[in-house]
């Protein structure tokens, strides 16, 4: 479809793509902001990690697989979301497939989490010893 949206769209080049793109990032952020109770909850837990990245004293390969380790638990939680807000798009009812998509997210994103507590308490058995 030449005249879709979609096409216009993907069909624009250099600085105009680039800032259209970050509008629709900086949408994404305040949809699952506002929408969804946890991305908020992981958002807030990476900054107060963050904090504490800043002003422990870590060594820096340390640091970065932490912050590594946030982003991914954030980027997981965004694609979740969008996993959760596109089958309940397609329907409110319940079904086993929907259930599944759902609960996959869900699994993707306690694995990150997880990642991020090991990590964590990695980091931390180094500073203690």
């Amino acid at each position: 479809m030449s005249g879709s949206f979609a096409s216009n769209a993907k069909g624009k080049k250099g600085l105009d793509r680039l800032l259209d793109a970050t509008g629709y990032s900086i949408d994404g952020f305040r949809a699952a902001y506002r929408f969804e109770a946890a991305f908020r909850q992981v958002l807030w837990l990476n900054i107060l990690l963050f904090i504490f990245i800043i002003f422990m004293p870590f060594a820096i390969s340390i640091k970065m697989m932490l912050v590594f380790a946030s982003f991914l638990s954030l980027i997981v939680e965004l694609i979740n979301t969008g996993i959760e807000a596109s089958v309940d798009h397609t329907s409110t009812e319940q079904h086993p497939l929907a259930k599944i998509a759902k609960d996959v997210g869900s699994a993707a994103q306690f694995l990150a989490l997880l990642l991020l507590l090991v990590l964590w308490l990695m980091a931390l058995s180094t500073f203690l010893s």
